[in-house]
């Protein structure tokens, strides 16, 4: 499905990370992958990548630097010459931003928030479209969303980040689709990542997820999201963009929970879990 296809993966920190998996299926597909990473964690993305089917490299990549996508361009324009595929894997928001203060959440951590969330993906894809643009037979642009249709509980501003990141997937869509760039959403529910595991409320979360969504959902098994993901990379989805596909066993779809799920409630200092690893 993905044979002989060059793509870039960010948010890798560890093997339990929804982009670590979609690496590691990319590759068994056929893709030729290459990571980033940033600062101190880029020794735990090298780690990982080490951990792969196939090692790869891991390049340098602060999302919020005008420079180091450039940087990132010129490197990928040397060694590939066009990039077939993208996975978006990156969110960040202050402590302050998270953990049920909203009202007293300054802009500077909103709005840096919704920076590295939501508009890296612009900054991003906008970087590398001349890459993207050479791929033969199109391009796809897949970032990870929790689903912001909802106010979750301290969630906060990253929620509010996620439904700003669909908002930028639509407009990138309209902007870059007639360039044969396709961008799209995989909305995923809780997984267990590194940046999951710290979180108070975690497994309420994750037990009521089970017991309301229709389909099973594993919380330790991020290959889901990740089949999702390369589906959307691939050319089988040549006619999807602009969509958010909801990889959660259903729960989306669901407007109450079960009685015994509505048992178990979020703690109200719990923050729900990002998407991104």
């Amino acid at each position: 499905m993905l044979d002989g296809r060059r793509i870039l993966i960010t948010g890798v920190l560890d093997r339990h990370s929804i982009a670590f998996a979609t690496a590691a299926r990319a590759q068994e597909l056929g893709a030729e992958v290459l990571l980033t990473g940033f600062g101190r964690t880029k020794r735990m993305t090298e780690r990982a990548a080490r951990q792969l089917p196939q090692e790869v490299e891991v390049l340098e990549l602060d999302v919020n630097s005008a420079e180091d996508i450039e940087r990132l361009h010129a490197e990928l324009d040397a060694r590939w010459g066009a990039l077939d595929g993208l996975l978006h894997a990156i969110a960040y928001a202050p402590p302050d931003a998270l953990g049920g203060g909203f009202l007293d959440t300054p802009l500077e951590s909103a709005a840096l928030a919704y920076q590295t969330s939501a508009f890296s993906l612009k900054a991003l894809v906008a970087g590398l479209l001349g890459l993207l643009e050479a791929a033969p037979d199109g391009a796809g642009v897949v970032g990870l969303d929790f689903d912001a249709a909802v106010a979750w509980p301290s969630y906060d501003w990253m929620g509010v980040a996620k439904a700003a990141l669909e908002a930028v997937a639509r407009y990138l869509a309209r902007e870059v689709g007639p360039r044969e760039v396709r961008v799209n959403l995989v909305s995923a529910g809780p997984i267990e990542t590194l940046a999951a595991g710290g979180i108070p409320g975690f497994s309420q979360l994750a037990e009521v997820w089970s017991q309301t969504a229709p389909l099973a959902w594993d919380v330790e098994d991020p290959g889901p999201v990740a089949d999702a993901a390369c589906f959307l990379l691939s050319p089988l989805a040549r006619g999807i963009t602009a969509e958010i596909l909801h990889v959660d066993g259903g729960y989306h779809a669901i407007g109450c929970p079960s009685p015994a799920a509505a048992a178990s409630p979020l703690p109200s200092s719990a923050p729900s879990p990002a998407a991104a690893p």
